[in-house]
C-alpha cells in the first residue's frame, strides 16, 4: 500500500479545517497510508527581498529534510500543470506502477518555494488559477487524492 503524505509549511489553526483534513485522512486510509507532515513557518522580519530569500531558504531546507530520496514529489505550484481529476488519477496510478512507495504532495509557505525544492520535484501541479489559502490547499489536495483512488477503483464518487 502506497504512502501519501502532505508535506507542508505551517500549522492548521482552524478547527473546521482540521476536521475536514481528518475526515479525508480517514477516508483515504482504505486506499493508502495517509499522513500530514508540517514544518515550521519562518517569521518575516521586514519582507525585504533578502528577508524573503532567507525565509524560502530555511523553509525549503526544512521541507527537503522530510523528503526521502526515493519519494515521488508532487509540488503544488502556481506554475505547474493544470489537469482534470481523471488525468490526476492516471498520474497517481502511474506513480505506483513505477514502484514508488511514497508520494509527497509539497505545499510551500506564503512566500512560495525555494529553487532547491522546485528542483527536487518530480511533477508540478497547479490546482487552479484561483488563489487558495495554504490551509485550504491541504483539504483540496486530500479530496483530489481521495477522488483519484475512487476513480482508480471504479467506485462511484467522481461524477
Amino acid at each position: 500500500m502506497v504512502t501519501v503524505r502532505i508535506v507542508a509549511v505551517g500549522k492548521i489553526k482552524e478547527k473546521f479545517t482540521k476536521d475536514e483534513i481528518s475526515e479525508y485522512l480517514k477516508r483515504l486510509s482504505k486506499y493508502c497510508k495517509p499522513s500530514i507532515v508540517e514544518v515550521e513557518e519562518e517569521k518575516a522580519f521586514d519582507n525585504s527581498p533578502s528577508d524573503i530569500e532567507r525565509i524560502l531558504k530555511k523553509e525549503g531546507e526544512n521541507l527537503l529534510k522530510q523528503i526521502k530520496p526515493n519519494d515521488y514529489v508532487v509540488l503544488l505550484d502556481l506554475h505547474g500543470e493544470e489537469i482534470d481529476s481523471i488525468k490526476f488519477s492516471k498520474i497517481v496510478e502511474k506513480i505506483q506502477t513505477q514502484g514508488f512507495s511514497t508520494i509527497d504532495f509539497v505545499i510551500g509557505g506564503s512566500n512560495g518555494l525555494s529553487d532547491e525544492v522546485r528542483k527536487r520535484s518530480n511533477f508540478k501541479l497547479k490546482l487552479s488559477p484561483l488563489t487558495f489559502t495554504h490551509q485550504m490547499t491541504r483539504v483540496i489536495i486530500l479530496e483530489q487524492v481521495y477522488r483519484a483512488f475512487k476513480i482508480l477503483n471504479n467506485e462511484v464518487y467522481h461524477k
